[in-house]
């Protein structure tokens, strides 16, 4: 029985050690060089120490919006930004330049889409006696004129029936910085159907069946250097 378990025994241990030395062949052995366990932690600062150390791999990322263009890219832009303002020698193309050169950000034809937008929101504001909206909208002086205008017409017991049809033209036609404040002056064409009626609510100023052509001119106005976005009409006038 013992020199039966002896000769088991000895088989286990050879076979024990003929494995131990396969795997020891496929696997290898620890010579110090081996790479340190995965860590998803500092992933990218290993991926960001090889990148220095090859600098063929690396793969260039695009410029943010901070970084500054070169003055080639920079005056491409400008020019790109002022196509069909003027050219550069006319008093509006100086006037937009100026501008540009006090904000960087300002682009004529986002400025005139807000304008048109922001023509259609006083009109209709001032139309419907809207003081909080035209607060927002107009620099003191004008505001103080809306309102005057809107409670002459409360004392008269006159209402305004307004209906903005749409805007034919929207032309900038002066612009510049004056006292660190951008100005740009834009010429409106627009159609409304528009009736004042008195107390006993006849109509006693233009047509609420009949669409007429308005023009005017209004100036805007923001602070070049201020961080608020915001234009604010500074000065209106009604085409000769």
């Amino acid at each position: 029985m013992n020199e039966s378990f002896d000769i088991y025994t000895l088989l286990f241990l050879v076979l024990a050690v003929v494995i131990f030395l396969r795997l020891r062949n496929v696997l290898g052995r620890r010579t110090g060089s081996e790479r340190p366990p995965y860590d998803p932690y500092s992933a990218s600062d290993a991926k960001t120490n090889g990148a220095r150390g090859n600098q063929d791999t690396v793969v260039q990322l695009p410029r943010g919006p901070g970084t500054p263009a070169s003055e080639a890219e920079r005056k491409a832009d400008i020019d790109d930004r002022l196509k069909g303002f003027g050219n550069k020698a006319s008093a509006l193309g100086k006037g937009l330049r100026m501008i540009i050169a006090a904000d960087p950000g300002f682009d004529p034809k986002e400025f005139i889409a807000g304008a048109q937008t922001a023509y259609e929101m006083i009109v209709m504001a001032f139309a419907e006696g809207n003081k909080r909206s035209l607060r927002q909208l107009l620099n003191e002086d004008v505001y103080d004129g809306f309102v005057e205008a809107i409670a002459g017409r409360e004392e008269r017991n006159e209402q305004v029936e307004t209906r903005f049809v749409g805007i034919d033209k929207a032309d900038i036609i002066e612009a510049g910085v004056k006292s660190k404040s951008a100005q740009v002056t834009v010429k409106f064409v627009s159609q409304l159907i528009t009736a004042t009626r008195n107390k006993a609510g006849e109509v006693i100023e233009g047509d609420p069946k009949k669409v007429r052509e308005v023009t005017d001119i209004w100036t805007f106005a923001r602070e070049a250097a201020s961080r608020d976005p915001n234009w604010k009409l500074v000065a209106t006038e009604a085409a000769s």
